[in-house]
């Protein structure tokens, strides 16, 4: 895998009181390497979807896709246009107590489809495991998850087939509220 670790942790910034990953794209060197370090635990798997969650998970999950060679999957939230017949799941409340409606295309994956899921930051694992069952839905098979910062509960990442994150949340410097913004 790159090493973009130390880098990451260096850039890592918390601007009033949430996690600004927003920064780690800025530089397309960084943004390059990071992107790769995602991909780098599942060039040999054969992936040819990677899914992404909106919004982030749409920049990163892009950048993986082209990194591995694959499409990429969009799996959206509540409002946005979105044609065709979609699946869709509601996830459990989030860090924010919050509930979400995802969407699938139904088109976007297909039974045999090998598919790594890519987001930015895993907190309470509602979003991730939503997508996982809406990927399953479809008949794909999940190979895993790829993401930035880890901060799921102990047990949660083993849902998430081969898990890999490049930090975790007890590694970031410590500032303010911990929520991802």
């Amino acid at each position: 895998m790159v090493d973009v670790r130390s880098e990451l942790l260096d850039r890592f910034r918390w601007v009033g009181g949430h996690a600004d990953v927003w920064r780690l794209f800025y530089q397309g060197d960084l943004f390059a390497r990071l992107s790769a370090a995602l991909a780098d635990p599942f060039r040999g798997d054969a992936i040819t979807k990677v899914a992404g969650i909106e919004a982030r998970g749409f920049i990163l999950g892009s950048a993986v896709a082209l990194e591995l060679g694959a499409g990429f999957v969009a799996i959206r939230k509540n409002d946005g246009l979105f044609p065709g017949e979609k699946l869709s799941r509601l996830t459990p409340t989030d860090y924010r107590g919050v509930e979400t409606r995802l969407r699938l295309q139904r088109e976007s994956i297909s039974p045999g489809d090998r598919v790594l899921l890519v987001d930015d930051w895993f907190e309470t694992g509602s979003q991730a495991l939503t997508a996982v069952s809406l990927i399953q839905e479809a008949g794909a098979e999940l190979v895993g998850a790829s993401v930035i910062v880890d901060q799921l509960p102990p047990g949660t990442g083993d849902r998430l087939g081969r898990y890999c994150s490049l930090v975790s949340h007890s590694d970031l410097p410590q500032s303010g509220t911990p929520s991802v913004g």
